[in-house]
């Protein structure tokens, strides 16, 4: 699966937030953040109520398309604050659901799968909330925040100074998580691979390597499996 930078081809005429979804068995929503577009600088980890027909489509279209560079979102409609799902001021909202491809050019596509439903949202179920800050420093190693349920673990990337990438990655056959690292999300560092302190031009965990990686002074290990986001393009894009 390649990692090669990718050139976004989102309509400028539709606006709302995009959630990518995360998982099989229990389903996790990651919002699209853009570290200079006020209404999108935060990184949220959160898991929605989904209609049983999305859920459906979703996993069918996965399961089509799981060697491939394709990833999933939902659209939501409206700049409306995410603080609202935190703050649990918002218990639902209208999402579609989007195959999101990518040529050969690294353009990407988002192709709606499904009409607006409505999801529900709990602030119970929000596994990680921060805003984004572009003058922040950089950690010395990659650094993740892990999150997931059982033995299906995904690592974000922890986002820290611009210019950045945006990734998130389940992991194969998982060691030394425990439940508690899951949510809150838990921050992970992998001391063997120094952050590029940049936007990466290609992810520095590679599908099919095992890493060490530690939660504080606990070890824990992973294989980097399939990726469900990557993003080191309009998440740095100024103006």
């Amino acid at each position: 699966m390649s990692t090669a930078p990718l050139a976004d081809t989102v309509s400028a005429d539709r606006h709302g937030h995009r959630f990518l979804l995360i998982g099989k068995t229990t389903i996790f929503s990651y919002h699209l953040g853009l570290y200079y577009v006020p209404i999108h600088a935060f990184q949220l980890i959160t898991r929605f109520g989904l209609p049983d027909t999305l859920r459906e489509t979703y996993l069918a279209d996965l399961a089509a398309h799981e060697d491939q560079q394709v990833y999933y979102s939902l659209f939501s409609e409206g700049h409306w604050p995410l603080s609202e799902i935190v703050e649990g001021t918002r218990t639902s909202l209208p999402v579609e659901l989007e195959r999101v491809t990518v040529d050969a050019e690294g353009k990407r596509k988002f192709t709606p799968l499904l009409d607006a439903v409505d999801a529900g949202c709990h602030k119970d179920d929000v596994v990680h909330y921060r805003p984004l800050d572009p003058d922040a420093g950089y950690p010395d190693f990659v650094t993740e925040l892990v999150f997931g349920r059982g033995d299906e673990v995904h690592l974000a990337h922890a986002l820290a100074g611009a210019p950045n990438w945006d990734e998130v990655i389940t992991t194969v056959d998982p060691r030394g998580f425990q439940p508690a690292d899951l949510a809150p999300a838990a921050t992970l560092t992998v001391p063997s691979l120094k952050d590029p302190h940049a936007a990466a031009p290609k992810s520095p965990l590679t599908p099919g390597t095992r890493y060490e990686g530690r939660i504080g002074d606990r070890p824990v290990s992973f294989t980097a499996g399939r990726q469900g986001w990557w993003n080191n393009t309009s998440l740095n894009k100024k103006g």
